[in-house]
């Protein structure tokens, strides 16, 4: 079995996805043990829900938590998992930087369970998001 993946191999993980590299996503913490990731997303234009708005369009913050949860369980396992569902419920708009706390509630034979908590610059939480992932064999 190898060594669970730092966070510093995660960013260069998100650095050689074109989409996630487009996104800006950022590794700040990665605790294996705990089951712990942390990644940031940085409002840019081409995130925004309507021109000139300083809020992330929903889809943005969907693609965070998927990629948060999903690299909440390779950081132990260094494989692959697929998305099989997720679930992503608004509480208030989102703007600024926004932190995706996520956490493995589950990692089964077959199926993993993360949930992700995003929080934004006042550290309210504005969205929460379940994702339920394929464990490989």
């Amino acid at each position: 079995m190898s060594a669970p993946m730092t966070a510093a191999e995660i960013q260069s993980w998100f650095d050689a996805s074109p989409f996630i590299r487009f996104l800006g996503l950022q590794c700040v913490q990665a605790d294996p043990e705990a089951g712990r990731l942390v990644v940031t997303m940085a409002m840019h234009p081409d995130l925004e829900r309507g021109a000139g708005s300083p809020q992330f369009h929903g889809g943005a913050v969907a693609s965070l938590i998927d990629t948060a949860g999903t690299f909440a369980l390779i950081m132990g396992s260094r494989a692959p998992v697929p998305t099989i569902n997720f679930r992503v419920d608004y509480l208030r708009p989102s703007s600024g930087l926004l932190t995706a706390e996520a956490t493995v509630r589950r990692a089964g034979k077959t199926v993993g369970v993360v949930d992700i908590d995003v929080l934004d610059e006042q550290k309210r939480l504005t969205v929460v998001g379940r994702g339920c992932f394929g464990i490989p064999a």
